[in-house]
């Protein structure tokens, strides 16, 4: 709904911009406070009972399908602000994602789309796959360093069952592209690139335009996992985002990468990505 607004502001359709961009809030309508949830209603409008988080769905019954009330939590990619404000603001915000990436709860019978576990955290199936990109808008960026890098290191393999889990049209070979360069798409349709860590020491992008991009990280090994500053084309750079232009304009990101999180960058609001649009950025 909200990649359909956008597309009906470019063409100047502006009662179906607002349509549709009315449409992309309405998963606030199935939020429910006590729980810290999104829920499922039935047609009289009323909570479905009993309600577990934990709880699998597969192709039909339970609401969630393919995963469960944690793993689809965070799916509000177009407006991660307004959730960070459902949930409580950063700190709650980052106490849940900690929460998602280590609990070792599980509630009978799990789905066969769900696998590649950390903690509730399922990266064989696409809905969790933006989730540990998410510390960088609550200001504990190096925390989605760890993970991003954990996910990289231990869920896939050079080996015939390399993948965890579903490849589903080449998402799982994409995510792990995106965030062995160090950044990713958490919101298609956006111009933003969120930060992850890169996994090589240099790596060259040539774009149709011409130009090239180098990824330096010298200095990057399984245990310099955090980045410690990163300068692009030479000059300090602390949002935890690049957008399209940034990229497409060439150049060199230079990442300084260390055994321990450095937690001083990147922690302020104004590095935050936004990742929704422009009207209510403003």
């Amino acid at each position: 709904d909200w990649r359909v607004a956008q597309l009906a502001k470019k063409l100047g359709k502006e009662e179906d911009y607002e349509h549709f961009m009315k449409r992309s809030e309405y998963y606030r309508n199935l939020y429910h406070p006590s729980s810290g949830f999104f829920r499922a209603k039935n047609a009289d409008g009323k909570w479905l009972e009993p309600f577990d988080p934990y709880q699998y769905g597969a192709n039909g019954g339970n609401p969630f399908t393919e995963g469960n009330a944690w793993q689809y939590f965070w799916y509000v990619p177009q407006n991660i602000p307004a959730l960070i404000a459902l949930t409580g603001g950063d700190k709650a915000f980052t106490n849940k994602l900690d929460q998602f990436f280590t609990t070792t709860q599980q509630s009978g019978e799990l789905n066969s789309n769900a696998s590649g576990f950390v903690g509730q955290y399922a990266h064989g199936n696409e809905p969790s796959h933006h989730v540990a990109y998410l510390y960088n808008y609550a200001g504990q960026p190096w925390k989605a360093q760890h993970w991003i890098r954990e996910v990289m290191d231990k869920l896939y393999t050079p080996a015939p069952d390399g993948y965890c889990g579903d490849e589903d049209n080449g998402q799982t070979s994409a995510w792990y592209v995106f965030s062995a360069l160090g950044f990713y798409p958490v919101c298609p349709g956006t111009d933003e690139y969120v930060l992850g860590a890169p996994l090589f020491r240099k790596a060259t992008l040539h774009f149709e335009n011409g130009k090239s991009l180098t990824i330096d990280a010298p200095d990057n090994s399984p245990e310099n996992m955090y980045i410690e500053s990163l300068k692009v084309n030479g000059v300090d750079y602390s949002r935890n985002y690049l957008t399209h232009g940034d990229l497409l304009n060439g150049g060199t990101l230079r990442f300084d990468m260390g055994s321990q999180p450095n937690m001083k960058r990147g922690t302020q609001p104004e590095d935050y990505p936004y990742s929704f649009s422009n009207e209510l950025k403003k």
